[in-house]
């Protein structure tokens, strides 16, 4: 992948996984356009990438990608000011970990919005663009609990289930045009969005989730530039990889893994709860 001189939109490019690999893009040479709606961060962000990355250009555009119009017309406005991109990186999400009943509908709302809706909307004003020129690349964060989920993420996976979908759709339909499209299966990442699901997480899902390990967002970014653009459609972590191989001809025995975690977390709920009944 040349990356000298290209042109990058990267939503939930202020902070996490879209600020670093918004980083890594520009040290190698590639503008780019941060999409976030904190107008601070934003400012903050270009800062650090400008410092780490002289002689590109690096653009902010306060934004929240739920809203279909302003996505259309700020976006429209950027292809017009600084060109069709030569890629495009949906970053832009977040998760409310927890259990079903316990997901207060407008919460569930605001993950297909923002998670969903939001690559939805940012799509809808790039890719003509882009099929009219004939090249590009779209890469969209989803999740390992994209293609197998477990307790806490029934909201959450809906979105990111989603994303897949709407990608390996586009995968098809945009290879004609010259314009490949791949998927991230995000691992665990330490971005301050990972601190705030931890706050409704069930014991379960800190159970089932608690072999994984916790990168870091720039591990993230740097694994994800080795791997974008090239003809994969997913992008998976790690051992990951394996488990998503396995799950993909033995789901059985990764169901059956998850749900001896589950049984287990619920024993240690269980012994928690009747501890805390005992009288003093």
């Amino acid at each position: 992948m040349d990356y000298q001189g290209k042109l990058a939109f990267i939503t939930g490019g202020s902070s996490g996984i879209g600020l670093s690999i918004a980083r890594e893009l520009a040290t190698r040479g590639t503008n780019v356009l941060l999409v976030a709606r904190d107008e601070k961060k934003l400012g903050a962000a270009r800062e650090q990438i400008s410092a780490a990355a002289k002689g590109v250009t690096v653009e902010t555009a306060a934004l929240d990608v739920t809203d279909y119009r302003a996505v259309t017309e700020r976006l429209g406005s950027a292809i017009t000011r600084m060109g069709v991109p030569d890629f495009v990186i949906n970053c832009a999400g977040f998760a409310y970990p927890a259990y079903f009943e316990d997901i207060p509908f407008e919460t569930f709302r605001e993950m297909l919005d923002v998670n969903l809706g939001g690559v939805w909307n940012v799509l809808q004003a790039v890719v003509p663009p882009m099929k009219k020129r004939g090249s590009g690349r779209i890469a969209s964060v989803s999740s390992f609990v994209g293609v197998m989920s477990f307790v806490g993420y029934s909201g959450y996976s809906a979105t990111k289930f989603g994303i897949i979908g709407i990608s390996e759709a586009l995968r098809n339909e945009l290879r004609p045009f010259g314009i490949g499209v791949q998927v991230v299966l995000a691992p665990d990442t330490d971005t301050p969005g990972f601190v705030k699901e931890n706050e409704s997480k069930p014991h379960e899902t800190h159970v089932v989730s608690g072999t994984s390990k916790l990168h870091t967002p720039d591990a993230v970014a740097k694994e994800f530039i080795k791997r974008f653009g090239k003809n994969r459609f997913l992008i998976v972590y790690g051992y990951l990889a394996l488990v998503h191989v396995l799950f993909r001809w033995f789901p059985w025995l990764v169901r059956g893994v998850n749900d001896m975690d589950f049984r287990k977390a619920r024993r240690q709920v269980a012994a928690k709860q009747a501890t805390e009944q005992k009288p003093a």
